[in-house]
């Protein structure tokens, strides 16, 4: 079944899924080019896959542990899933960060000046998030949220554009930042 086929998605009635989904299509893909390389970690149903073919995106890949991911794996191995370094121009995390800690393999697989999304809860209202789930007003979560982070505070990246979401939320664009002891635009001394 398509994602965007109407059925109920997490807890959230369709309508406000989908209302969800166009917005982050929108925040985060305002200005990607259609050629670009994406990856998207933690892709699940894959509906931005599907968003992204449908809006004329040609190089998408989805990577998850279970199906219908591209790639079925976790991203900590990606040297074991045969992905190639430095391969993608864009990652997509979208609630994913909050679960697994791997800023430092999303930052191998983006190409220099490569950018990164990511959407999370904002760790001071973690508590709120619980609540509204037991209520049965978001979806549950799938693990515990044990690497929360606040998006101003994230190394290897640098923020490009951050900002909160429904009092709970964070979304941010990144750029890759250049490797310690080399500074951006140095040309590399001739021998």
């Amino acid at each position: 079944m398509r994602p965007d086929s109407g059925e109920r998605i997490g807890a959230l009635p369709p309508i406000l899924s989908r209302i969800a989904r166009k917005k982050k299509l929108q925040y985060f893909f305002r200005d990607v080019p259609k050629s670009a390389y994406i990856l998207e970690i933690g892709c699940g149903d894959k509906w931005l896959g599907y968003e992204l073919k449908r809006g004329g995106w040609t190089h998408y890949t989805g990577l998850d542990l279970v199906p219908p991911a591209d790639v079925i794996g976790d991203i900590r191995a990606w040297r074991v899933l045969h992905i190639p370094p430095e391969s993608f121009d864009i990652i997509v995390a979208f609630e994913l960060v909050e679960h697994v800690n791997c800023f430092e393999d999303m930052h191998s697989l983006l190409k220099p000046g490569g950018r990164l999304f990511l959407t999370s809860p904002r760790p001071e209202m973690d508590r709120l998030c619980k609540i509204l789930e037991a209520l049965r007003l978001t979806q549950r979560r799938t693990s515990p949220h044990r690497f929360l982070v606040d998006f101003g505070k994230i190394r290897h990246f640098e923020p490009l554009r951050l900002r909160s979401v429904g009092l709970v939320s964070q979304w941010g664009v990144f750029r890759k930042s250049a490797p310690r002891g080399k500074k951006k635009g140095a040309a590399e001394a001739a021998p």
